[in-house]
């Protein structure tokens, strides 16, 4: 299987940057056998919840559910990091949450 591509912004102010997403994080590192696409899913949406991304998270949280995770998967995921992180970032990744599952 391909490693993901990904588009945003950057692809025309700076393609270098486009080019260093898409071939060494998404590709190099996400493409590491150590860990399954499914296990890097939930260590990058429990990150992004505990430091407050919002937007990376939505498209994290998409690709989680596309790398099998379920939505009480996340929803437990982020209840963890609810514990570790604070509880205004879990009440801010559910809500984030719900309008991705609702996007579906």
């Amino acid at each position: 299987m391909a490693p993901e591509r990904v588009t945003g912004p950057w692809d025309e102010l700076m393609p270098r940057f486009a080019e260093l997403t898409n071939d060494t994080f998404f590709g190099e590192i996400w493409e590491r056998p150590a860990l399954s696409k499914r296990e890097r899913s939930i260590l990058a949406v429990s990150a992004l919840a505990a430091l407050y991304r919002t937007d990376q998270l939505r498209g994290n949280l998409r690709r989680a559910l596309r790398h099998g995770l379920t939505k009480d998967e996340l929803a437990e995921a982020i209840m963890h990091v609810g514990f570790y992180g604070g509880w205004p970032v879990a009440v801010n990744a559910y809500q984030v949450l719900k309008e991705v599952l609702e996007e579906s």
